[in-house]
């Protein structure tokens, strides 16, 4: 029983002594972006189902808009939607799900999620954050199918000429 408590508290030391040589990582460690797209989505009116037991519900139907990267090109499918649930404290969970169509006939499937937060920094001053992580189902047999095999990130490009949402989307290298 002794040499089970001692190897036991020997392992837990060993377990801390290693979690304190965590180093950060370097520069050909740490993931780059590589920019993807520019989806440019056209929106109807947000309606909310009010109050649930998760937070409020915002809905917000996507009625088309456009896209383009290096690498594809072609229009967003009206009929999808951004579905949000915001919390009091200031923190918006968001989905939107919807198709997109490249210019040569092929449908994607796209899932969109990310958080928008708006707050205060340790000093007081209004922070805002809002960043997604868009997921693409392309046909395997197409020439998307790399979007299949990759992690993306996404933030909005706020413009003021464009009566919806601007996002620009990076691939995770």
């Amino acid at each position: 029983m002794l040499k089970r408590i001692l190897f036991v508290t020997l392992m837990s030391a060993l377990t801390l002594f290693a979690q304190a040589q965590v180093s950060a990582p370097s520069a050909e460690e740490t993931p780059q972006l590589e920019f993807a797209l520019q989806l440019r989505v056209t929106l109807d009116a947000a309606y909310t189902v009010g109050e649930t037991q998760h937070g409020r519900r915002t809905v917000i139907p996507i009625t088309g808009g456009t896209f383009e990267g290096p690498l594809l090109k072609g229009t967003i499918i009206n009929g999808g939607a951004d579905y949000q649930m915001a919390n009091a404290e200031g923190r918006t969970q968001i989905e939107a799900i919807y198709s997109i169509k490249t210019d040569d006939g092929v449908y994607i499937h796209v899932r969109n999620r990310g958080i928008i937060c708006s707050g205060k920094d340790a000093e007081g001053r209004p922070t805002f954050y809002f960043k997604a992580a868009p997921q693409f189902e392309a046909p395997v047999n197409s020439r998307y199918a790399w979007l299949n095999n990759a992690i993306f990130v996404c933030q909005p490009a706020f413009n003021t000429d464009f009566k919806g949402i601007v996002l620009n989307v990076w691939k995770v290298k």
